[in-house]
Parts: C-alpha cells; structure tokens; sequence
C-alpha cells in the first residue's frame, strides 16, 4: 500500500514553553536569570528535577535526575521548589494569548498547547509563522521577557510537535511536503515524539535504524512485524503528515495521587491529603458531567509495601463530601495503619449525572451538589482552593502543592 506524503498546507501550531518552570521562576526572581537553575520537587538530595533551566540543560543536566546528580555535575547550581501559583498564572495567560488567534486550543500538558487553524483555512490575514512569532513576541511582552517559546508547525500534531523541537530553545519550525524527508534524515529514532528505547529496539530487529527509513517503511512490515497491531498503521499515516492524533478518548475514570514529602501515620494529617485529593478528583469528575459509583484507593508505605483495595457503592457520587466519605470507608480496612509515603485515588463507574437514579435523600443531595459546583466555579474563578473544605485548613504545612505534568483542564 503506497500513501504518498501529505500536501496540505500546514495548519496545526505546536507551542512549548522553554524550560517551563525554570524560567517562570526567572522571570518572576531576577536574580536567578542567566544563572543555571533546577526546580525539584523536593530541594533535598533525593529530590527529583522537575525543569532544569536552558543553562542548567548546557550543563547537562536532564529532568529526572536527583539534586545530588546535579551538584555532583556543578556544585553551584541553584535549587528551587516550584511556586504553583506562578506556575498556573503563567499557564492562564498564555492559554489567554493563544485563543486569541484560534477557536480550537487543546492545552497538552501545563507548558505545552496546540493550536488547530484548519477550520480557520482561507479567513486568515497571516500566514501561521508570522503568527508563531507574533504569540512569541506576545507572550514575551504580555508575560515577561524572560519568557521564550518554541514553535512548530506542520500537517498533523506529531509533525507540529517535532518542528517545535528543532531548534530549541526559541525556535520556530514548519515541517511540509517540501522538506520532511531532509527534517527526518536529519533526527535520530528516540527524536521522533512517541518512540522511546523500546519501541527504538524493536524497529532496529526490523532493519529500521534511521527515522528516514522508518518513514520509507512498508505498511505491512510496520504493522505485522514491527508493531504487530494497528498502532504499525497509524504511524505509517503519522509520518506522512496524515492526523491519527485528533480524537479525545472517553475518560473511565479520573485519579489524583500525592507522594508525601513528611511520611506519616498520622491520621489527622493523612485525612487533610485525601480531602485535597478528593477535592481535585471531584471538580474533574463534575466538570466532565458525570457521577461516580466506585472509588479505588491505593497506598504506599515507607516500608515499600503496597495495599490497595476498590469498592463500588449504592449510590451515584460528584460531590467532595460524597467521594471523601466513601475513600475514608476503604481506607479504614487497611490490615494494619503504617507509616504511608503515597497515596493515591481513583473514581470509576461513571454515569452521565443527569441520569442518577433519584431517591429519599434525593432532595439533599441535589443540595450538596449544588453547593459543590457554585464552589467548582468560585475556585475556577479566583483560583484553586480559594474555597475549601475545614478539615483542609494547615495542610500547606503537611503537603506541597504540585502541578501535575500531562493533559490539562484550567
């Protein structure tokens, strides 16, 4: 089967903001500018690098080392914890700037975000590299010019996201018809975005070394003997520059976890961390329209050991109050209350929430769900937990705020 590479004009926008956290960090703290910086999760030596800064990344240093890696490359490099609020603000605005130019932003992770134009084909004034660099000069002059973003442009997500790393940092990028072939003679396999060392290895016992020759192979050797399932065809569409990407799966269940910096056995203390995480899980699971019937949850101990156990409930749940009481059911039949280090939640069993079966309490609940999503939109205005639950009040002491990396919905 012979597809021929795709000529449409490009019209998918990759945004990735540079060193994300470090140089938010550098905006906001000028006297970390130009200076080689790491945002860790934890400053101790263990901890684990989050963002290092562009002249951290010159030294060497990758996110995923520990603090103590890092010292060990240069002792002077500077280490942070990350300001969540500076974070989401910065990631607020940027979301603010790029729906200015298009009706079609899907934010992928906190730094990153793409911007369809196809449907805007044929009404724009501006070809898309002069609006790549119009948002670049934007986000510099609306959000600091400290603040640099690469940009990619191509016929599909995964070319938009390969453009975008080309020329990092600053960069802006198009991959067309023109001159893909000459882009992929010049990477490497672990370049291209979805293929790591394993998928790498399995592509080399084909004879399939070169991303080039990856993008010359044929459909059948990718699909049957390579990948050996569909995934062989959706990257010999990808690499033409056909979309295979576009699509939202339908979520089956929504989780938040926490890995707690000040291990405890404290119950007070460890019931402040799941009314946080049930609050967060709660506003994605109200925002999604649905209610739940199960909750599974899973803990860590210091001692590595692992116990976790899922139960579904009688009645539909979206409310915090809802989830927290039904995590507390699971969580007091733990054989034995250790010392706990992560702790993590999951929903499931979800149901579109105008369909819950009614019943005594019906007129209650519908109550407290009001009361949930009035609350929903007061934080999503004034930002997270400008309203939270009193059993909450001192957990800044207990547990560190994070951003998590992945899909977004602010």
């Amino acid at each position: 089967m012979e597809i021929p590479i795709n000529q449409e004009k490009p019209m998918i926008m990759h945004i990735d903001l540079n060193s994300c956290f470090a140089t938010i960090h550098q905006q906001a703290f000028i006297h970390l500018r130009g200076k080689p910086l790491v945002i860790a999760a934890y400053s101790t030596p263990n901890g684990c690098i989050l963002s290092p800064s562009i002249e951290a990344k010159e030294l060497g240093i990758k996110t995923g080392m520990r603090v103590k890696d890092a010292w060990q490359i240069d002792r002077q490099i500077i280490v942070r914890t990350p300001d969540t609020a500076l974070v989401r603000d910065v990631h607020v605005k940027f979301k603010k700037i790029f729906s200015d130019y298009s009706p079609k932003v899907i934010p992928k992770s906190i730094d990153e975000a793409i911007l369809d134009f196809k449907e805007m084909q044929g009404f724009l004034k501006k070809e898309l590299p002069e609006i790549g660099q119009e948002i670049k000069n934007r986000m510099r002059r609306e959000i600091g010019e400290w603040i640099s973003c690469s940009v990619g442009i191509g016929t599909n997500r995964f070319l938009a996201k390969t453009a975008a790393s080309l020329k990092k940092p600053d960069g802006l990028e198009t991959i067309n018809s023109q001159n893909l072939e000459n882009i992929y003679k010049q990477l490497t396999l672990i370049d291209l975005h979805g293929i790591n060392h394993r998928f790498a290895s399995r592509l080399n016992i084909a004879g399939i070394t070169t991303p080039f020759q990856f993008f010359q192979a044929p459909l059948n050797l990718l699909r049957y003997q390579v990948f050996k399932s569909i995934v062989g065809y959706y990257w010999f569409l990808r690499l033409k520059g056909y979309e295979v990407d576009d699509f939202e799966s339908k979520c089956q269940s929504y989780g938040q976890e926490y890995s707690l910096g000040k291990k405890t056995d404290n119950i007070d203390d460890l019931d402040k961390i799941l009314m946080k995480l049930c609050e967060k899980m709660g506003r994605r699971l109200r925002n999604s329209g649905n209610t739940a019937r199960g909750i599974h949850l899973g803990i860590m101990y210091a001692d590595y050991s692992f116990w976790h156990q899922g139960k579904q409930f009688l009645e539909n749940m979206s409310s915090t109050q809802e989830l927290f009481k039904a995590t507390k059911t699971i969580f007091q039949k733990q054989p034995q209350l250790k010392i706990v280090a992560k702790l993590a939640v999951t929903c499931y069993k979800l149901t579109p929430g105008n369909i819950a079966q009614l019943n005594l309490f019906a007129d209650q609940k519908n109550k407290i769900n009001q009361i949930s999503l009035a609350l929903d939109q007061i934080n999503d205005r004034f930002g997270e937990f400008t309203i939270a639950p009193a059993i909450m009040l001192g957990l800044e002491d207990i547990a560190v705020d994070r951003i998590a990396f992945g899909n977004v919905k602010i």
